[in-house]
């Protein structure tokens, strides 16, 4: 059967990562992280202390950035310039900033150009923003993943808590109305849904129940095409 491309989107926290390589793993798949990609970058420009408003310093780093993202016992790790930064890209200051660098049109253009690239064979999930949109608008399958702003906040709240990280509900309850309007709004790839995608709401849904309903319209799509 046919390698599909598996395109995943939705607002910050709503669980994307987690159903992406969960399909991977199921359907032996190879899982591609964009959003570490961004990540990667955002805790690059902090280090070398770049302002988030020079949008061209932040597109000259990105040309002069190599981020690998590599799988290893079950696991994605993210190498930044051959340093694994797995660990050091999750903490809520690099989230942000990669929030703000995510809107500069030049960094895209690398950064999509190197999703693109990882892609194009098939037998991949990929999550983002704008994966179905922009990335991939001829992927063979397109989720657009949602949940209520709540679950999504409770969720990076628990998420961070079980890093041991210090991390305030309320606060994150607030990022994430201010990180959904930021990405709606940005002029250069804002998150929107694709007209053919299938909209999963996974407020009610546990991971293994999303993953499971997705790698089923997966099948049901590669059962449908030749390769």
């Amino acid at each position: 059967m046919k390698k599909l491309i598996i395109a995943i989107d939705g607002p910050v926290g709503s669980g994307k990562s987690t159903l992406a390589r969960r399909v991977a793993e199921l359907m032996e798949y190879v899982y591609i992280d964009t959003g570490a990609m961004y990540r990667a970058l955002a805790l690059k420009a902090l280090r070398k202390g770049i302002s988030f408003d020079r949008d061209e310093d932040l597109e000259t780093l990105a040309c002069d950035t190599h981020i690998d993202l590599r799988a290893a016992d079950g696991t994605q790790l993210i190498f930044l310039d051959h340093e694994d930064v797995t660990t050091a890209i999750r903490t809520p200051e690099v989230s942000q900033a990669a929030s703000k660098i995510a809107v500069v049109s030049g960094v895209r253009r690398v950064l999509v150009a190197e999703q693109r690239r990882a892609g194009q064979r098939g037998g991949v999930v990929m999550e983002g923003r704008d994966i179905g949109t922009v990335v991939f608008p001829d992927a063979d399958l397109k989720i657009f993943l949602t949940a209520s702003p709540e679950v999504r906040a409770d969720r990076r709240y628990h998420e961070h808590q079980q890093k041991g990280d210090a991390i305030d509900r309320a606060r994150t309850l607030d990022e994430i109305h201010e990180r959904d309007q930021r990405d709606r709004e940005r002029s250069t790839s804002p998150l929107v849904r694709a007209p053919d995608a299938v909209v999963v709401d996974s407020t009610a849904m546990e991971a293994e129940e999303v993953a499971r309903l997705v790698v089923m319209l997966a099948k049901g799509k590669s059962a449908g095409t030749t390769s």
